[in-house]
């Protein structure tokens, strides 16, 4: 039950908490963005109030080219031949100071008969633009305004036209050109993105630059066919801009969310995220004004006011807390005293039954240890005799090999010791001298035989050493010099330049080398022209040996039992089987590898892996 009330204080407290920081966050948030709203309505009037202006300076251009008697002469065909020239270069001059794009003069029919850009490969002379709107609404109503992407040089810019009249009537159409870019560089400098966006919702000014051009809505075919006849944007491809609508506040306010573009827009404000829309149209166009306020700025006040809500809160909750488990605790404190008295008295019974308990598992687990270091010394002890075992094995059957070795050095000794005789009786000293010299390399060679057959029977010394590996295979040819030469087999033997060098025991590894060796002879016993192939090579920290015949192979059996001790594939009487099973042992305290598979090219393939030697030993 104390639990149980605990967990449900708990659980109001974090409830109250949570309401407490959600209702902060939503007074907060409605606060913040109402700021956000008025600031944003300013900065509407202000950027509303800097576009009408930009335009008002040049309103009245296009209708003061009525006040020049040569532009009308040349729309009325008065002029003479002279007439074009003079009005290019007094709309030239006009351009220059007016610090327009061009300022250009077109006849009724919509063909551009002087132009302010007369000396520019892509002037505009000439050139037929009755299809422009702006061209279509001064003849119609006096005046037209326009904006769009020039069909010629792909400039954007607005276009302010007014009708030409004389005392026949309409002449033609004046028209000025004038870029916003200034006013869009100015915008860009300021703390919120703003935008205006034609009546077909394209962007067509903007502090963005990303954002020029792209579209508010879907636009429909008749829309598209529309820009398509009037080259209004050049037939430019209009990409959304990616605004999503979240909510409706008020009548041209509401909250939308904006996609990341890629690549990632540079800026000095976040161009990305939650914004405040806030949109007017403006006077005298069909074009709307949009003020964009990232709602950063309203989401850290929220979260900040929400937090210390929601920390206040908490504070009473642990104040609450905190009175209600001092009162528990001093409740609870004299029944545990009570029980702590008990459990103690109880602990103490326990430790003398434990301790006695665990005086006897102690001495058990010493007595235990004994006889483990006693077994595994007599496990030691076990296989240093079976290797020693299988050495006297390997030598019993090499013994026959090397009597027929030394009974070839021991006929021609006498031979020449005869020899010798006869030729000091007859005083022959130069021949005396050479058969002794044959009789010694004779002794050495016998010696030599002798000493290695007793190096490999001797028992091992224990501890590793470095060992050259190719001297060590070397030892074991030698070994079985006697049986390769009988057997008649050619044996291939490689070895990197620079010797491999292992830690390991001299000994044992040649006992290894010569079981290897001799399983390979007896797999190939019967061919006339057995082939032994013997490989060292380096792969990085370890070193590998690869003793492959050209016999039969291996079977299944044979590859799963390999190295099964008392397992083998010779006739009853010539193997115990154990020859596989020691080296591998021997090996694995060498800290390397022995296994046996099929070459691909036919025959048995036995791959000993050593770990090198460090290069300082």
């Amino acid at each position: 039950m104390p639990r149980l009330r605990s967990l449900q204080l708990l659980l109001f407290c974090l409830l109250l908490v949570a309401l407490s920081g959600l209702f902060a966050y939503r007074v907060a948030q409605s606060v913040s963005i109402a700021n956000l709203q008025t600031t944003g309505l300013h900065r509407l009037e202000l950027y509303a109030n800097s576009l009408e202006r930009e335009i008002g300076k040049y309103a009245f251009l296009p209708g003061t080219l009525s006040l020049e008697p040569a532009v009308l002469d040349l729309l009325a065909g008065t002029g003479g031949d002279g007439a074009t020239a003079r009005v290019n270069n007094y709309l030239e001059k006009l351009n220059e100071r007016a610090g327009t794009l061009a300022i250009y003069v077109m006849d009724i029919r919509g063909r551009v008969l002087a132009t302010s850009n007369w000396r520019r490969p892509d002037s505009f002379l000439g050139e037929d633009l009755s299809f422009r709107p702006y061209f279509r609404d001064a003849l119609a109503s006096g005046n037209g305004r326009f904006f769009g992407i020039g069909t010629t040089r792909s400039e954007p810019g607005y276009y302010l036209a007014s009708v030409l009249t004389g005392d026949e009537g309409t002449l033609g159409v004046a028209v000025t050109k004038v870029s916003l870019e200034q006013l869009e560089k100015s915008w860009a400098t300021v703390e919120a993105p703003v935008l205006v966006a034609d009546e077909n919702g394209v962007v067509i000014l903007s502090s963005v630059a990303s954002w020029k051009f792209t579209t508010l809505r879907p636009l429909d075919q008749s829309t598209h066919a529309a820009f398509d006849f009037t080259q209004q944007y050049n037939r430019r491809a209009l990409q959304p801009l990616g605004i999503g609508p979240m909510a409706e506040i008020d009548q041209g306010v509401r909250l939308v969310r904006i996609a990341a573009g890629a690549p990632e827009t540079v800026a000095v404000y976040p161009v990305a995220g939650r914004f405040l829309e806030q949109s007017r149209s403006l006077p005298g166009t069909a074009w709307t004004l949009t003020v964009l306020s990232h709602l950063e700025q309203v989401d850290d006040f929220a979260q900040s006011r929400a937090a210390l809500a929601a920390i206040g809160a908490a504070c009473l909750c642990l104040l609450g807390i905190t009175l209600n488990e001092r009162r528990r605790h001093l409740r609870d404190r004299l029944a545990a005293r009570e029980a702590l008295q008990r459990a103690y008295d109880e602990l103490e019974r326990k430790v003398v039954e434990r301790t006695a308990d665990l005086s006897a598992a102690n001495r058990q687990l010493q007595d235990e240890i004994g006889e483990r270091i006693r077994a595994e010394r007599t496990l030691h002890a076990a296989q240093d005799e079976l290797v020693q075992a299988g050495k006297l094995a390997v030598i019993g059957q090499l013994s026959t090999g090397i009597a027929h070795e030394l009974n070839q050095p021991l006929a021609a000794l006498r031979t020449l010791s005869a020899n010798a005789d006869r030729f000091l009786e007859r005083g022959d000293v130069d021949t005396t001298r050479t058969n002794l010299a044959r009789i010694a390399s004779l002794v050495d060679r016998m010696g030599s035989i002798t000493g290695q057959l007793r190096n490999f029977a001797r028992k091992s010394s224990g501890p590793s050493a470095p060992v050259a590996l190719c001297h060590a295979l070397d030892n074991a040819l030698a070994l079985l010099e006697a049986r390769i030469r009988r057997a008649g087999a050619v044996v291939e033997r490689s070895c990197p330049a620079d010797e491999p060098v292992a830690l390991c025991d001299a000994n044992r590894l040649e006992q290894v080398l010569i079981n290897l060796i001799g399983n390979a002879l007896d797999a190939m016993a019967g061919q006339s022209r057995p082939q032994l192939e013997l490989a060292w090579e380096r792969d990085g920290d370890v070193v590998r040996l690869h003793v492959r015949d050209h016999g039969p192979g291996l079977s299944e059996e044979a590859q799963s039992r390999l190295f099964e001790p008392f397992y083998t594939t010779k006739p009853a009487g010539e193997g115990l089987g154990l020859g596989l099973a020691i080296s591998a042992g021997i090996v694995r305290d060498f800290g390397g590898s022995l296994h046996g598979a099929n070459h691909p090219g036919g025959g048995a393939v036995f791959t000993l892996e050593l770990p090198l030697a460090p290069r300082h030993e």
